[in-house]
């Protein structure tokens, strides 16, 4: 039997539901899923305002969940599908989990982790601008209903 391999479209797909639940609960719209062996083990978005707390972030979430899912602390051979691309505070989270590869959607240029250079574990590979337009498109439609009330 041959596995097939999703793309990484199909799991940033899976990524913006995440962020759509986040709307939905009138948290900033990110979502993200880690996937492990062409699986999603972990699904999270922000929950900043539900918790009250600034470090909830979905990357953050997502770490947590994959770390309890496969019962260990290092991520090598997992994919982070998130987005926005993850902020200084994940990316270091990012580093020390030592996930294998991140991928994400719309850039942050005024808070993403690439605005102050490498922060990634060196082995991690980085993919930006999958689904750009749809992840920036919901982020907008945010912005835009908080500026409206």
């Amino acid at each position: 039997m041959e596995l097939t391999v999703l793309s990484d479209g199909h799991f940033m797909k899976e990524a913006l539901r995440e962020a759509q639940r986040a709307f939905e609960k009138d948290e900033v719209p990110v979502g993200a899923v880690i996937t492990c062996k062409n699986r999603i083990i972990a699904r999270a978005h922000n929950l900043t305002e539900t918790l009250n707390d600034v470090t909830a972030h979905a990357e953050m979430q997502a770490i947590t969940a994959a770390a309890d899912f496969i019962g260990g602390k290092y991520l090598k051979d997992c994919t982070l599908y998130v987005t926005l691309e993850p902020c200084v505070m994940c990316a270091g989270a990012l580093q020390w989990s030592q996930v294998g590869k991140v991928v994400f959607g719309a850039w942050d240029e005024k808070r993403g982790c690439s605005t102050v250079g490498q922060l990634y574990h060196p082995k991690t590979i980085v993919k930006g601008g999958v689904l750009e337009t749809e992840c920036g498109d919901l982020l907008r439609a945010f912005f835009q209903k908080k500026r409206k009330l």
